[in-house]
C-alpha cells in the first residue's frame, strides 16, 4: 500500500509532527505504535475542536502597512502551522501563493520564533530555482507570507498523476534542484526537508525549491542541532542517530527524491515506521534491474551510509547519469499528466515547419520531405530505445580517454616532463615536446589526429592547456601580443539534440551537424557540397542535388540548421576567416553544455569554449606545431597569443579563470 505510516502521521498531526519528530526517552527513545495511535487520536480531536471555533477568514485581506488589498482564492496546500492560498493583488491582478498562519497556531514563543526564522532565511534568497519571497505582513488574526505562485503545483502532484518519470525528465528536474540547492549551501543554509512536495513547478515548467519551514544555517559539526526533523522516508542515518544535519543530509534526501521519481516510491518505504528507520540506519534498499546502470550508481553514491562517502553537488552533475544521457532543455506542460515523447516533440517545431515551406515550394517536394522525415523518425525510435547503449548515442556522449589530474604530461620516451617555472626556454621547449610527443612527425596536427582516436584529441588539448596553466606566472593583464593567424572557429550554434543533434556554423560559412546517431554532416560554404563522416576521419563527399537516398533526410535537416542560423543568429566575433585548403576539413567531435558555457572539440584539436553570460570565447588551435589561444572579449574583439607567450608572461586573472573553466569542462567530458 502507498498509504504508509508517513501519510497516516500527516493526516493526524499535519506537518508539525513530521517536521519535528522528537520522541520521549521512554521505550529506548522510540514511540510505540500504540502510543502513536493514541497521540494521533488526541491530535485529531484537538484539531477538530480548534477548527470548529476558529473564525472564518475574510475573503478580502488588507495590508494596512501598504494599503494594498488582496482577494483570497483557492487552497493550494496545507502544512503544520499554515494553509497556502492563491492570493490576488486587486490593484495589479498579480497572483501570489500566500502562506497564511493564524496567530493562534504560533502563540508559544518557540513557535513564533520558528516562523520568524523562516521569514528571515527565505527573504534574502534570490535564485531562479528557489521560490521567490515577495513580502510579509500581519493583522490581528494572521501572518501572511507572499511567495512566488507556481501554477503547476509540485513534483508530488506530477508523480501522483504519472506514477513514474522517465530518465530524461529526472535529469531535467535534478539539474534544477541541484542548482537551487547549491545556491542554498553557498549561502550556508540547509533545507532539511527536501521532498517532492517541496519542489514547485511554474507555468514554464521551471522547478523552484520551496518551503523553508525547517531550513537552518549550517553550523560546525560540534554545534549542530540534534533534533530529528524532516519527512520520515527521507531522513538520513546521521539525522536518525542524532548526529545533526549537514550538507550531506540534503544530498541523502536528494538520492531519495531521485529514486522516488524513477520508481514511484521512496527507497525505504515500509508499512512500519520502525522498520523504515531500521532500513535507513542500515542504508538497506532495493535497486531494481529496470534502472539504468548510471542511475543505480548515482543513487547508490547519494545513499551512502557514511556522509563522507556521498558526492558533492558538482560531482552529481558530472556523473555519467547526466553526461551520458539526454536532458531536454524544456519540458512540455503535458508532462504533468502524461509521459513525454522526446523524439517527436521539439521547441523549434514551428520554425522547422515554416522552413520546410521556405525550402520546398511545391506540394510534391513537401510530400517527399515528410516521407523522408518519417523514415528518420523510425530510425530515431530505435535510437531512443537504445539510448543507454553508447554505440547508438552521439559521439558527444561517448567517454574518451581518461585524463588524470595528478599525472604530468608524458614525453615521447614515456618519461614525465618536469615543468620548471624559472627556465623560460625549457618551458617553451616543453610545450613543443608535448605537441610533438603526441603528434609524432606529422606535417600537421590534423593528419595524425584523424588517424588516432577521439580520446587522443581531447588528451592532447588537455595536456597542453594544463601544462600552460600550471606553469604560467601571475600577471595583472594579458600580454601585449596579437599575432595574425588563420583558423576556423564556430560563429553560430544551435542545440537541437532533443530531436536531431547539435548544429554549428564555422567562420568560413560551413555548416555542420553532429547527429544523435553519432554521424556528422557538413554543408560547405558553396551550399552545394556535403561532407559526411560515419566514423572518425572517414569522409564521403557528394552534392546536395544527388545525395544518396539514405542521406536525404539528414541533408534536409542540415539545410534547416543552415537556414535557421542564417536567418536568426548573429556572428560571435570579429575574427577574419581564411580557409587553408591544405588542411583536412574541420568537423565536430564532442560538445558539452554546462550552466555557464558551451564546449566544442574538433577533429584537428581546435577547442572552443563560449561563455553565456558575457559572450566571451576562448579558442585554442594548433598551427605549425605552435599552440595558439584566441580570446574574444565582451566587445567581440579578438586577441591571439602563443601559449608559449602566456607561459612566460602570464595573463589577467579573468582570462586565467576562463582557461581553468575550459580545462575543467574538457576533463569533465573525458572522465
Amino acid at each position: 500500500s502507498h498509504h504508509t505510516c508517513e501519510e497516516s502521521i500527516k493526516d493526524c498531526f499535519g506537518m508539525d509532527i513530521l517536521r519535528s519528530i522528537t520522541y520521549q526517552p521512554a521505550n529506548n527513545g522510540k514511540m510505540s505504535e500504540q502510543t502513536l495511535s493514541k497521540s494521533c487520536e488526541f491530535k485529531r480531536k484537538k484539531s477538530e475542536d480548534h477548527s470548529h471555533v476558529a473564525p472564518e477568514m475574510s475573503r478580502i485581506i488588507t495590508d494596512h502597512t501598504t494599503g494594498k488589498c488582496y482577494c483570497r482564492g483557492k487552497v493550494l496546500g496545507k502544512g503544520g502551522f499554515a494553509k497556502c492560498y492563491e492570493l490576488t493583488d486587486l490593484s495589479t491582478n498579480k497572483v501570489y501563493a500566500a502562506k497564511i498562519i493564524p496567530h493562534t497556531r504560533v502563540s508559544k514563543p518557540h513557535q513564533r520564533e520558528k516562523i520568524d526564522r523562516e521569514i528571515e532565511l527565505h527573504r534574502i534568497l534570490h535564485h531562479r530555482h528557489i521560490v521567490h519571497f515577495f513580502h510579509h505582513f500581519e493583522d490581528k488574526e494572521n501572518i501572511y507570507i507572499l511567495l512566488e505562485y507556481c501554477s503547476r503545483r509540485s513534483l508530488a502532484h506530477i508523480l501522483k498523476a504519472r506514477k513514474v518519470l522517465t530518465e530524461p525528465e529526472v535529469r531535467y528536474y535534478l539539474r534544477q534542484i541541484v542548482s537551487g540547492l547549491k545556491y542554498l549551501h553557498e549561502q550556508e543554509i540547509l533545507h532539511r526537508d527536501l521532498k517532492l512536495g517541496n519542489f514547485f513547478i511554474n507555468e514554464s515548467m521551471d522547478l523552484k525549491v520551496g518551503d523553508f519551514g525547517l531550513a537552518a544555517k549550517l553550523e560546525p559539526l560540534e554545534n549542530r542541532r540534534r533534533t530529528i526533523c524532516g519527512t520520515p522516508n527521507y531522513l538520513s542515518p546521521e539525522v536518525l542517530n542524532k548526529q545533526g544535519h549537514g550538507c550531506e543530509s540534503d544530498v541523502w534526501a536528494l538520492g531519495c527524491v531521485m529514486y522516488t521519481m524513477l520508481l514511484g516510491r521512496p527507497p525505504f518505504e515500509t508499512t512500519n515506521l520502525k522498520e523504515t528507520y531500521r532500513c535507513i540506519r542500515e542504508a538497506r534498499y532495493l535497486l531494481p534491474s529496470s534502472l539504468s546502470v548510471s542511475a543505480k550508481q548515482l543513487i547508490a553514491s547519494m545513499l551512502s551510509k557514511n556522509p563522507d562517502d556521498r558526492p558533492h553537488l558538482d560531482d552529481i552533475i558530472r556523473h555519467d547519469f547526466f553526461s551520458q544521457g539526454f536532458t531536454p532543455e524544456r519540458l512540455s506542460p503535458s508532462c504533468c499528466h502524461s509521459a513525454p515523447d522526446f523524439h517527436l516533440s521539439s521547441p523549434a517545431k514551428n520554425f522547422f515547419k515554416k522552413a520546410a515551406a521556405a525550402l520546398f515550394g511545391g506540394k510534391k517536394e513537401k510530400a517527399k520531405y515528410y516521407e523522408n522525415l518519417n523514415k528518420l523518425t523510425k530510425e530515431e525510435d530505435e535510437m531512443y530505445k537504445l539510448r543507454h547503449d553508447l554505440k547508438k548515442t552521439s559521439i558527444s556522449h561517448q567517454p574518451c580517454k581518461q585524463v588524470e589530474d595528478t599525472k604530468p604530461p608524458i614525453a615521447p620516451a614515456g618519461k614525465p616532463i618536469v615543468l620548471v617555472k624559472e627556465n623560460k626556454q625549457q618551458i617553451r621547449d616543453t610545450i613543443r615536446m608535448i605537441v610533438r610527443g603526441t603528434l609524432g612527425s606529422c606535417s600537421s596536427s590534423s593528419e595524425c589526429l584523424e588517424d588516432s582516436t577521439m580520446g587522443s584529441v581531447a588528451d592532447t588539448v588537455a595536456r597542453v592547456l594544463r601544462g600552460c596553466l600550471e606553469n604560467m606566472p601571475e600577471a595583472e593583464s594579458i600580454p601585449n601580443e596579437n599575432i595574425n593567424s588563420t583558423f576556423q572557429w564556430v560563429t553560430k550554434w544551435v542545440d537541437y539534440s532533443n530531436k536531431y543533434g547539435f548544429g554549428y556554423q564555422l567562420s568560413d560559412n560551413t555548416v555542420g551537424v553532429l547527429f544523435n546517431n553519432g554521424t556528422h554532416m557538413s554543408l560547405l560554404s558553396d551550399k552545394k557540397t556535403i561532407h559526411y563522416y560515419a566514423e572518425l576521419g572517414q569522409c564521403s563527399v557528394f552534392s546536395t542535388v544527388d545525395a544518396p537516398e539514405q542521406f536525404i533526410s539528414q541533408v534536409t535537416i542540415l539545410k534547416y540548421f543552415a537556414h535557421y542560423m542564417e536567418e536568426n543568429l548573429m556572428d560571435g566575433g570579429d575574427l577574419p576567416s581564411v580557409t587553408d585548403m591544405r588542411k583536412p576539413r574541420l568537423y565536430l567531435l564532442q560538445w558539452l553544455k554546462s550552466d555557464r558555457a558551451l564546449m566544442m572539440l574538433f577533429n584537428d584539436g581546435t577547442f572552443q569554449v563560449n561563455f553565456y553570460h558575457d559572450h566571451t570565447k576562448i579558442i585554442i588551435c594548433n598551427q605549425n606545431e605552435e599552440y595558439l589561444l584566441t580570446y574574444i572579449n565582451e566587445e567581440r574583439v579578438s586577441t591571439t597569443f602563443r601559449l608559449t607567450t602566456l607561459l612566460m608572461s602570464g595573463c589577467s586573472s579573468d582570462l586565467r579563470n576562463r582557461m581553468e573553466y575550459a580545462l575543467n569542462m574538457l576533463l569533465q567530458r573525458c572522465n
